[in-house]
């Protein structure tokens, strides 16, 4: 389990506001859904009673949006229910296997989860297409569309995606007399930190580095996507010790090795006591994070700024869409017509998407959402920086889709375990990972490519 963004988004309030980076448990299930009744009559668009299932920030705003739904539509009654996280995914898997018995009309499917229903599943969730999904594919951020419509069936609709950031101690930086704006690398970045370390006595970031956590991954996923590529590619073949994968982690082996990374053994509990205890100078985490450390350590007001993270080459991309929420329909619904209409209302309304950013911070991935001055603001705490244009300018970069398949829990199992062997014992990072490639091949009997 990711307790990273799992824990976060339980916990409610500002910070609960991203599904992240990692951290699937392999569904399984055998049942075949049945198909929906309504497959060829989706029932009305504007009457009926739906259900939704969401977990506590999200489920809180999704709530709250129903009494100005209903001014528009007042004969379609919404129910939503928090579900709770992880709880949902094998509730929602569950549900499922039974031929879709008991779930919700309306599903709040992480990026993580939903290939894995959709190859376990194939029926298991309608089409979004006919009923009228279409017409928005160009209003989300690059690369969503692909990702929630990789075959052209309209699996879900974007709600969230978090770009990867570069959250630092700018005061840090200053003792050390280091500009952050001027790390245009990853290169750049570990000088960096040996001047930072030597000077300030500050690591340049944190790692799980025995992996106690399934999340311990992040940082890896973050630098291999900074560069396009993937733990598979969009067939669903195995990449994981391409060429880019292995630069990845070399980069983490020559911070370590230079004294650069702190242990994060322990997952979140570490990460917090770091951030309190001023351990780091770099934090290089997603969008949502920044809410994460202003409730963590207030009065650093001012101590801090963000960037985007340097590339992995020169002139290489610093944007990264790392992860993302999506909502989805039962294939078994009744009620498809009234259930795209919330959808359509929560998703493409900029209002919609605005109001949910004021009350829980979720990014969203409704690019003319950010035409609202919410995003435009600027913050004390961050240097009076605008923190909305900097991760707009990640979401408007272009980015490839991902495929993150039913085979992810297998992937950052090994992944994280390659990982701990170069941290720990100093392994090469060719040679682990095309171990670790050859593991899950044989683990899930996918192609590898190379």
């Amino acid at each position: 389990m990711d307790i990273s963004r799992r824990e976060v988004l339980r916990a409610g309030g500002t910070l609960a506001v991203g599904l992240g980076l990692s951290g699937v448990a392999a569904c399984a299930g055998t049942g075949t859904p049945k198909p929906a009744a309504s497959a060829d009559d989706p029932g009305s668009a504007t009457k009926g009673d739906i259900s939704v299932w969401s977990w506590q920030g999200p489920a809180a705003q999704l709530k709250a949006l129903v009494p100005a739904f209903n001014a528009v539509y007042p004969d379609i009654k919404v129910t939503v229910q928090d579900i709770g996280n992880p709880a949902i995914w094998e509730k929602i898997n569950t549900g499922m296997a039974a031929g879709g018995a008991g779930l919700a009309d309306v599903l709040h499917i992480g990026v993580d989860y939903l290939p894995s229903y959709v190859e376990k599943f194939p029926i298991g969730l309608a089409d979004l297409g006919p009923l009228g999904a279409s017409r928005h594919k160009e209003a989300f951020a690059q690369g969503l569309w692909a990702t929630v419509a990789p075959q052209g069936r309209v699996n879900a609709l974007p709600w969230e995606a978090n770009s990867g950031g570069f959250w630092y101690r700018a005061d840090v930086f200053e003792q050390a007399g280091v500009d952050p704006n001027a790390l245009d690398t990853w290169d750049d970045a570990i000088e960096a930190g040996k001047k930072i370390k030597s000077r300030t006595g500050k690591y340049l970031l944190g790692i799980d580095k025995p992996a106690s956590q399934a999340d311990a991954a992040n940082f890896f996923q973050l630098l291999l996507q900074l560069q396009g590529a993937f733990y598979f590619n969009l067939d669903g073949a195995i990449t994981l010790d391409s060429p880019e994968a292995v630069k990845a982690m070399t980069v983490i082996k020559r911070m370590n090795d230079a004294g650069l990374v702190s242990d994060l053994a322990g997952g979140w509990t570490a990460l917090i006591g770091s951030i309190k205890q001023g351990t780091a100078a770099v934090l290089p985490w997603p969008t949502w994070f920044g809410g994460v450390i202003e409730e963590t350590v207030p009065e650093e007001a001012g101590k801090w700024a963000v960037r985007l993270p340097p590339a992995m080459r020169r002139g290489g991309s610093t944007a990264a869409t790392v992860n993302s929420t999506h909502l989805a329909i039962n294939g078994s619904s009744k009620q498809q017509a009234a259930a795209w209409t919330f959808i359509e209302y929560v998703l493409t309304r900029p209002e919609s998407q605005v109001a949910i950013y004021r009350g829980k911070g979720i990014a969203p991935a409704l690019l003319k959402a950010y035409e609202d001055p919410v995003f435009h603001t600027t913050s004390p705490f961050f240097r009076e920086q605008r923190k909305g244009e900097v991760f707009l300018e990640a979401l408007k970069a272009p980015s490839p889709a991902f495929n993150y398949t039913s085979d992810y829990a297998r992937a950052l199992k090994v992944v994280t375990d390659a990982q701990t062997k170069v941290l720990l014992k100093g392994a090469d990072p060719a040679e682990v990972l095309r171990k670790a490639a050859d593991q899950l091949a044989q683990q899930s009997g996918r192609k590898l490519v190379r």
